[in-house]
């Protein structure tokens, strides 16, 4: 029998959707998950997946942290865990809490903190922007030929070998994208994120919440965790806890990351709600893998997949 490795996968900013909780199962470990945030918060989590509360840096972080943290208890209830986590950019904390390294309660107050720092750095005329069809080391060279310290860009996260995204100013990212498309870019356009992550611009927000991450207990992980910044498997509770805190301003290597994961033998992706970039960008780059996201293939669905999988190893 082949050992199949089963990879849960948590999507970062830009997957959001109003209303993305009310897809969550409606079983007892989703609405545990669903009281602590109340608890934590002093009001209903439903209110930050509403669309104007999605206009929220922080909002749009509380949401997703909890629809990933909830279907992962979903799937440990329905006798379902994986042998690796890994999440992008704040899905990262999602991977941490199913990697048994951070209780849920203490990273939503991480998360809260690190999206009320992230807007407090760059309330408006930040943000990110996204080019495809074009290789990391051109569109390096288009963004040092067109770069302007009053509106810095930076390159952000490898989400695929043609996947790159850019941090910075608006008016700087809008002369990259230009720029990438008369280059022969398939496509150029911006994200939906108000704020320039993923870049040294948010070198401060590292720092503090480095300093608060220090309070919270972190444990030695239960599941293999793939890192953001350094793309691999990390075992020890204090890299972990830096790289929570240093990838806010350090490009997410994702294509290395889930690289990773592939090359210890994972043949089942499995995206946890609301997206589905990550699985779609898994079964671009593994093509001889069996790739689902919640979102599109359901929750039953996916529990079923995930358990004959099993039965094959």
């Amino acid at each position: 029998m082949n050992d199949i490795k089963i990879s849960f996968l948590f999507p970062g900013q830009g997957s959001q959707k109003p209303g993305m909780l009310n897809d969550l199962p409606a079983d007892d470990p989703v609405q545990t998950v669903v009281a602590s945030a109340n608890s934590i918060l002093n009001e209903s989590v439903y209110k930050h997946h509403a669309k104007e509360a999605l206009h929220s840096t922080k909002s749009v972080q509380i949401s997703l942290l909890t629809a990933g943290v909830g279907a992962f208890k979903a799937f440990e209830a329905a006798g379902v865990n994986p042998d690796f986590v890994a999440g992008h950019s704040v899905g990262a904390f999602s991977a941490a809490v199913a990697a048994g390294v951070i209780d849920y309660q203490d990273a939503l107050k991480a998360v809260l903190f690190r999206g009320e720092l992230m807007e407090r750095a760059y309330p408006h005329g930040y943000g990110m922007g996204v080019v495809l069809g074009m290789d990391e080391n051109m569109l390096k060279t288009i963004v040092r030929k067109h770069y302007e310290e009053t509106n810095p860009v930076f390159i952000s996260n490898k989400n695929a070998p043609d996947q790159i995204t850019l941090s910075g100013a608006l008016p700087g990212i809008q002369k990259i994208l230009d720029a990438a498309r008369q280059n022969g870019a398939r496509c150029a356009s911006f994200l939906k994120v108000s704020t320039p992550s993923h870049c040294p611009l948010l070198s401060s927000v590292s720092e503090e919440l480095s300093e608060m991450l220090r309070d919270i207990p972190f444990y030695r992980p239960l599941i293999p965790y793939a890192g953001n910044r350094g793309a691999r498997l990390l075992f020890d509770p204090v890299d972990i806890r830096q790289d929570l805190a240093e990838s806010v301003s350090s490009a997410v290597q994702w294509h290395d990351a889930s690289t990773v994961l592939y090359e210890n033998g994972t043949r089942l992706f499995v995206e946890m709600p609301p997206g589905n970039v990550l699985s779609r960008l898994a079964t671009k780059a593994f093509p001889e893998t069996r790739v689902f996201s919640v979102a599109e293939n359901g929750f039953d669905d996916c529990v079923f997949i995930a358990k004959r999988e099993r039965s094959k190893s």
